[in-house]
């Protein structure tokens, strides 16, 4: 069983900077892909950003050039390095994990959800 906890949300204006942070817990051995999505109100969960096992990101059209995503893997920590925000940028932003091989996509382990509202 693993569990992620994130943490780092909060308002912040336009222009500015976050960075979330996610901490695995338990059998974190078994995780490989790990990422972040988020979801704006009235909106689908989409995905932002994630990172391989191997340390290789990638990147949606809308975090290209603003977000970054690393890893620590001493810790069995993922980070959401978040600059230059926008309005738009305001939702829930989730951690996930897949446990075995797999995509982001198949993630199959979430994180609570930690709130980023970002003013004009």
């Amino acid at each position: 069983q693993v569990q992620l906890v994130e943490s780092g949300g909060g308002l912040v204006q336009a222009g500015g900077s976050l960075r979330l942070s996610c901490a695995a817990s338990g059998n974190f051995f078994r995780i490989g892909v790990m990422g972040w999505y988020r979801q704006a109100p009235g909106k689908q969960r989409e995905l932002v950003g994630f990172i391989t096992d191997g340390g290789l990101p990638g990147y949606t059209d809308a975090a290209k050039g603003r977000f970054t995503v690393s890893r620590d893997y001493t810790k069995n920590m993922v980070f959401l390095q978040m600059n230059s925000l926008k309005t738009e940028d305001t939702a829930i932003y989730y951690c996930a994990a897949k446990t075995e091989p797999g995509s982001i996509e198949e993630s199959d382990v979430w994180g609570q959800g930690t709130q980023v509202t970002v003013s004009s």
